[in-house]
């Protein structure tokens, strides 16, 4: 397929997938596709712009012409840093907008302001003060933090679980869970199995188990679901103290996408602390908020 038809392009650089979505300029779709995206690094600003220009080339129509791109990236947690990579890609001859892959969700949204929470792999949150400033809380990586996120549920869950284990305390269906999740046998097992591969690759897919232990009734699990959404209100209020504004706080993320039970926690944390602000669900991919943000370059 070749075409010479300007296109608006919009990008979202996560940790395991790349969205990309091309439109003409009266809206239409000629490109809606995620490509892996394991090597992924918005560090050095060069090295990314280079890795971002080569797979847009792999999926756009031969001769396309880039009017406008909307990059939302995991791992751009200054604004220097998305302004190095935006002159970077200026280099490669894109005009670009560039942002946080959390500053996607207002925008993917149809929200001119608002604050936007992610968890995913993991989780931050970012909105805006009434100048324009955008304002980070969260984001410190699964080690230190990301509560919320499916890595640190699950890190959290395992300590419940063993901790209850140590105290003699009867298995409430979270260790059974957790367990079969990692296909062990033992709570000295689930130890091993939890600490010899600390990665998010191997702790964020049992996530899952955590929320059906919840949902069977495990007191665990439920605390540990709760203290999950208390920690990502937490960001919500920081941004808020710091003079985040907007009304609305909008969550994307494939632990609040596929798991109902932190969403409703989350909703009910927030609704106690700002019960002036609405939560609303992302129903389209955050790469739209890349497009909308690149059209506002067009105008």
């Amino acid at each position: 397929m070749t075409t010479t038809t300007p296109l608006i392009v919009g990008l979202d650089a996560g940790g395991t997938k790349l969205g990309v979505r091309a439109e003409a300029f009266d809206g239409s779709r000629v490109v809606d596709v995620a490509l892996p995206a394991e090597e992924w690094s918005a560090s050095p600003a060069s090295d990314a712009a280079r890795w971002l220009h080569d797979r847009l080339r792999r999926v756009l129509p031969d001769g396309s012409i880039v009017a406008a791109l909307g990059v939302g990236a995991q791992g751009l947690d200054t604004v220097e840093h998305a302004h190095e990579l935006r002159e970077q890609l200026a280099g490669l001859g894109y005009r670009a907008v560039v942002v946080n892959d959390a500053e996607l969700l207002v925008p993917a949204a149809g929200r001119r302001s608002g604050i936007g929470v992610i968890a995913g792999t993991g989780s931050i949150a970012v909105g805006a003060d009434a100048s324009g400033r955008t304002l980070f809380a969260g984001g410190w990586g699964w080690v230190l933090g990301d509560e919320g996120g499916a890595p640190a549920v699950v890190r959290e869950a395992a300590v419940a679980a063993l901790r209850a284990d140590d105290e003699g305390a009867p298995d409430d269906g979270l260790l059974s869970a957790l367990q079969t999740a990692f296909g062990v046998t033992s709570a000295p097992a689930l130890a091993r199995a939890v600490n010899d591969d600390p990665t998010p690759e191997n702790w964020g897919p049992r996530a899952p188990a955590v929320f059906a232990a919840a949902d069977a009734g495990s007191a665990l699990a439920i605390g540990v679901v709760e203290e999950a959404a208390h920690s990502l209100a937490e960001l919500v209020d920081r941004l808020i103290a710091r003079g985040a504004a907007g009304t609305d706080v909008v969550v994307a993320g494939s632990v609040f996408a596929h798991q109902p039970r932190l969403l409703s926690a989350f909703s009910g944390a927030l609704a106690v602390a700002h019960p002036g602000l609405a939560v609303v669900p992302l129903t389209d991919a955050p790469v739209a908020g890349a497009v909308e943000l690149a059209r506002r370059l067009v105008g």
